[in-house]
């Protein structure tokens, strides 16, 4: 996502083995809490740059009187588009889902009049996604695919889409750890110093007790960015489930 939008970490005799399996479990809900909060302060910081970027400075006022020109100017794509974009990046950095479906309403008529606008399909991926993300919703994660996909026909290797692709399968509930696993090794086929995917394939990985992989996808996210700040945790996490398996 430009966007995207997004970001998470999860994951004798009879008691020891059912303490093992409730850290197991309790691990991966913190997995994936913490995926899910990591990509909520990647994709604030983002916005909070574009939106410096973007110089928006615009009342409760002026932003209703921009919509109503919009709204009276449908064939408009160029205005549309631009409104679009500017107030996607205004209402993700507020986390303001009821002006991200008024913002998903401007760009859809903005794709209608052009279906080959790649910023504009990658856009209303992220709208939907974010909308999906601060309601807990699954079917918005749904339509955030419908308009990725439709952003990757036209851009295949943009592995910053093909991940938040992949984040919309293990988002939803219950989460689809496969399917976004086969987009993250899509996205680092593309791309495979790609430091985003690599942590969420790793966090994925470990919330699976998938422990051979995880430990592979953490030596290459170090070797991308040693200082990332969720290696240190991930590597305390895996070390607790392997002791916790052999305590068993």
């Amino acid at each position: 996502m430009n966007g995207k939008v997004f970001w998470l970490s999860i994951v004798a005799v009879i008691g020891s083995f059912v303490g093992g399996f409730l850290l197991a479990n309790a691990l991966n809900r913190n997995e994936l809490n913490n995926l899910r909060a990591e990509n909520e302060r990647l994709k604030t910081t983002q916005n909070e740059q574009a939106q410096n970027q973007s110089g928006l400075a615009l009342s409760d006022t002026e932003i209703r009187e921009k919509i109503a020109e919009a709204d009276r100017n449908p064939n408009n794509f160029a205005f549309q588009k631009k409104l679009g974009m500017a107030l996607y990046r205004y209402a993700a950095m507020k986390q303001d889902a009821e002006m991200l479906s008024e913002v998903g309403r401007l760009l859809n008529r903005a794709f209608e009049n052009n279906k080959q606008d790649y910023e504009v399909a990658a856009t209303l991926g992220n709208i939907y996604f974010d909308i999906g993300y601060f309601k807990r919703d699954n079917s918005q994660f749904q339509k955030a695919r419908e308009f990725y996909l439709i952003a990757l026909d036209q851009k295949p290797n943009d592995a910053d889409v093909r991940t938040d692709l992949g984040l919309t399968y293990f988002l939803v509930n219950p989460p689809e750890p496969e399917k976004a696993i086969s987009e993250f090794q899509k996205s680092l086929q593309t791309n495979p110093k790609h430091e985003k995917t690599l942590q969420v394939m790793a966090q994925t990985l470990l919330s699976q007790n998938n422990l051979p992989e995880t430990e592979k996808y953490l030596a290459k996210l170090k070797e991308v960015n040693s200082d990332n700040q969720f290696l240190v945790e991930m590597e305390t996490r895996l070390t607790q489930i392997k002791d916790g398996s052999q305590k068993q």
